[in-house]
């Protein structure tokens, strides 16, 4: 299923099984996840990609192929391939553990073709083995909801207190993270969605309402999943002095001027950048162990247009997840 541009839904196309390069593997896809960067892709709202483009980095498969040079994967091996497709390797922030800040970083299903097909191709030094304990559609949403929603938490802080604004397919995940950790989570979904609200609240939210209430206590840290930049101001006034509000999307709608009051007292601004490979070993290692439980909905992979709309219209409870076969 590719994306050529202007806005267009994707077409089923039928393009080369491609061949692996030095450092490369070929996986056969078995599962990729549908997230909202996905979206911002096809809303034209990421400038720099390439088009035509397969989109997808929540990827699940198996090795098919090595490329030269390959090492660490054997041929039939289950593996994962996340946003993160290549760094340079030698700029500052890859020699300072910030990968994830590369001015030369290229991306899965953006700039290389990604999961939404049989094939991927993927350089094997992203690539993730992926150990038993998840089916593949359970296993794919870790890869980019899982990856996110891990670098935003830890980013919080050790906020006891922590909201989460917009409860899809990484806040399902990273609610049950913060309860495993004894966090009090508070979960702010679309106003009205009682569904998302008993959802936080069977994964352990002790309170769940609209993005348009104040939780029932003040927060120590609040992430925004959701792409919305006026729930920047309002999450500001729900966090304490001294508080944090991460917003951990790589494209949000233009953040509505607010008093400077609302920031004052120490509290803080900051935005999540992509992942480093550091945060995928520690929440693949993680998740087994509390253990997450990823709700996903499978779709067949020619149904893509109709798992991105599902997204956009908040029907889903988790993440959605296409399939080429069982798994």
């Amino acid at each position: 299923m590719r994306y050529h541009g202007g806005g267009e839904a994707l077409r089923l196309d039928e393009i080369p099984r491609p061949t692996p390069g030095s450092g490369q593997v070929l996986v056969e896809v078995s599962a990729c996840g549908v997230c909202r960067t996905d979206l911002h892709l096809i809303d034209d709202e990421l400038p720099g990609g390439t088009l035509p483009i397969v989109p997808g980095h929540e990827i699940v498969g198996r090795i098919r192929e090595l490329g030269r040079e390959v090492e660490g994967f054997q041929v039939g091996e289950r593996v994962g391939i996340p946003w993160l497709a290549s760094t340079c390797g030698r700029c500052s922030f890859c020699s300072s553990g910030r990968e994830n800040l590369c001015g030369a970083a290229r991306f899965t299903g953006f700039h290389v073709d990604g999961g939404y097909a049989d094939y991927a191709l993927a350089d094997a030094r992203y690539c993730f083995a992926l150990q038993g304990g998840y089916s593949d559609i359970e296993a794919a949403p870790l890869l980019c909801a899982g990856l996110i929603g891990y670098r935003s938490y830890r980013m919080a802080g050790d906020a006891e207190r922590l909201g989460l604004y917009g409860f899809g397919a990484a806040a399902h995940l990273i609610t049950q993270v913060a309860v495993a950790d004894g966090r009090r989570v508070h979960a702010l979904t679309r106003p009205g969605d009682d569904d998302a609200q008993r959802f936080a609240r069977e994964l352990g939210a002790v309170w769940a309402g609209g993005s348009d209430e104040m939780p029932p206590e003040p927060l120590d840290a609040a992430i925004l999943f959701a792409p919305v930049g006026a729930l920047v101001p309002a999450a500001l006034r729900a966090i304490e002095p001294g508080g944090r509000v991460v917003c951990a999307g790589i494209h949000m709608s233009d953040i509505p001027a607010f008093p400077y009051r609302i920031l004052w007292q120490e509290r803080q601004l900051v935005s999540v950048a992509n992942l480093t490979r550091r945060d995928a070993l520690e929440l693949l290692a993680l998740a087994p162990r509390i253990p997450i439980r990823c709700q996903v909905t499978p779709y067949p992979l020619e149904q893509a247009n109709q798992a991105l709309a599902a997204l956009r219209a908040g029907e889903l409870r988790g993440a959605a997840v296409l399939t080429t076969r069982p798994g």
